[in-house]
């Protein structure tokens, strides 16, 4: 077989590979199949907000999957808790991406962005702080900003694994989820997602759910 020689080295123009951050590679290692419709999730984000100016990540992990969004939007800048998740991204940060340390449980972030979402973050946060939480997001959001916020539903939990549903402490339906976000927002869409499945089927057979917010109300709780 004659091999092109101009192709093989294109495809290997990059002279080291990428580094996977622990989050990921954990990930990667345990459920790689999990990992595909995780990336479908990021999709989805990315093409709602498609020719934003800015854009944030709330609760970025080492914020692997995070250029699929990057790759849509004019700006995109991660955040996160962990200085570990930090220090992960800095060693595959192709993109030059922004990456701050901030919890927004705390305080709201200086910054304002046309778009800010949450992946996989709201049921880590505790009712008692969920509040806060997103009272500090909707301040750090444009006056005709969008908010994307995805989480797990809580008829998935019945079929979790215990170590899962230790960190799973704020699952909601989908009816649920809205109803929160009717108090920071006057325009809220509902989607939800089997495996990487976008739809609007039935709410209850949601493994997963999505709500794009948007019209935020100015008397913020």
């Amino acid at each position: 077989m004659k091999i092109n020689r101009k192709i093989t080295n294109f495809l290997y123009k990059r002279k080291t590979s990428l580094k996977l951050g622990m989050r990921t590679s954990m990930a990667y290692e345990s459920d790689p199949v999990r990992l595909v419709f995780t990336l479908s999730r990021y999709k989805f984000v990315a093409k709602m907000f498609d020719g934003l100016d800015s854009v944030l990540e709330v609760g970025a992990g080492d914020g692997f999957k995070s250029p699929i969004v990057k790759q849509f939007c004019k700006k995109l800048t991660i955040s996160d808790i962990e200085i570990k998740n930090k220090m992960d991204f800095d060693q595959i940060n192709f993109s030059k991406t922004k990456f701050i340390i901030h919890n927004f449980v705390k305080n709201k972030f200086k910054q304002k962005f046309d778009g800010i979402y949450a992946l996989d973050v709201l049921e880590h946060i505790s009712k008692k702080e969920e509040k806060l939480f997103i009272k500090h997001i909707c301040e750090s959001l444009k006056k005709n900003g969008t908010l994307i916020i995805g989480m797990p539903t809580l008829e998935s939990q019945v079929y979790a694994s215990k170590k899962s549903k230790e960190g799973h402490i704020n699952c909601k339906t989908k009816k649920g989820l809205k109803k929160f976000l009717s108090f920071y927002f006057n325009n809220i869409y509902m989607f939800s997602m089997n495996d990487e499945v976008l739809h609007t089927g039935y709410d209850a057979m949601s493994h997963y759910i999505f709500a794009i917010a948007c019209n935020k109300k100015s008397n913020l709780k």
